[in-house]
């Protein structure tokens, strides 16, 4: 409505900031005072943050604040506590008994199951699976075939220092890659790999191939895997008599196993988990069903 006392003068409306388009104003509408007060002290607070924690990176490190907290350092913390309550729990008996003692007691074992349980899920499952049955170039520790050994403390081992992992006391032993170093030929290679299928009671497995396959074993892999085909822990040459195939029981996988050979590795984990873990696990591992 027009002011009669000032003709002049627009009509009263809504303040704008004087862009129009299209026909379309823009209102001046300014914000709520709390709201600007709220965000005033959200960048007064953002300062004293800078000055009192962590905040500001650097070439080699970071600004630690006055009041030097560290996420990491009470994370640390934390974790010592529970390792201290744990070991006042009895991980320091485990520490210092035999895995065969630890099985001969009750409440050990029992603390030695749980705690190589939680290590394996955290350590070991990504490799043997959850249910630790194994994959493809890793062993399944539920079924009785073992290449270094079941028994508790040869599992305890092979967990300490691992097989071809670098440590000096690691198991050692490699498949020779037969026919990528020309050892044999291709029709011996399908012939030693129709033999040992045929050991292992695998179904289509006949002829002339097999009495072949007989001579070229005899002759390059008896020493290793035993004139019965039947492994040797000490070397960590699986028994081949089994229906157990760590890399594959279909032919041309047994054919690619002898020509290009296997060298698994199994890490060393003395130095990463401490003695009372390492024992777990291998009492766990054992329990699990498979160990001898």
């Amino acid at each position: 409505m027009a002011d009669t006392a000032n003709p002049g003068k627009p009509p009263a409306g809504p303040e704008t900031t004087g862009h129009e388009w299209d026909g379309i104003r823009e209102y001046n509408n300014p914000l709520p005072r709390w709201w600007l007060y709220g965000l005033y002290a959200t960048i007064v607070w953002s300062f004293g943050y800078w000055v009192l924690y962590p905040a500001w990176p650097l070439v080699s490190g970071y600004t630690s604040g006055l009041l030097g907290y560290s996420q990491r350092a009470t994370v640390l913390d934390e974790v010592e506590a529970v390792r201290r309550e744990r070991d006042a729990r009895g991980q320091a008996q485990l520490a210092s008994a035999t895995v065969a003692e630890i099985r001969a007691d009750p409440a050990l074992l029992r603390l030695a199951l749980a705690t190589g349980k939680a290590a394996f899920g955290d350590n070991c499952a990504a490799c043997h699976g959850t249910s630790a049955t194994g994959r493809i170039g890793y062993p399944n520790l539920q079924d009785d075939d073992w290449l270094w050994g079941g028994t508790p403390e040869a599992i305890e081992q092979t967990i300490r220092f691992g097989a071809r992992s670098g440590h000096g006391e690691a198991h050692l032993g490699d498949m020779p890659a037969f026919g990528r170093d020309g050892v044999l030929k291709r029709q011996e290679l399908e012939a030693v790999a129709t033999y040992v299928l045929s050991l292992s009671g695998m179904p289509g497995v006949a002829g002339a191939s097999v009495e072949k396959g007989a001579e070229v074993f005899a002759g390059n892999c008896a020493a290793c895997h035993g004139e019965a085909a039947k492994g040797n822990p000490e070397m960590g040459a699986p028994n081949l008599t089994d229906p157990i195939w760590l890399y594959g029981s279909a032919p041309d996988q047994v054919v690619a196993t002898v020509t290009n050979g296997r060298k698994g590795m199994m890490p060393a984990w003395e130095g990463r988990l401490d003695p009372a873990t390492i024992k777990s696990l291998a009492v766990f591992v054992h329990g699990l069903g498979g160990g001898k």
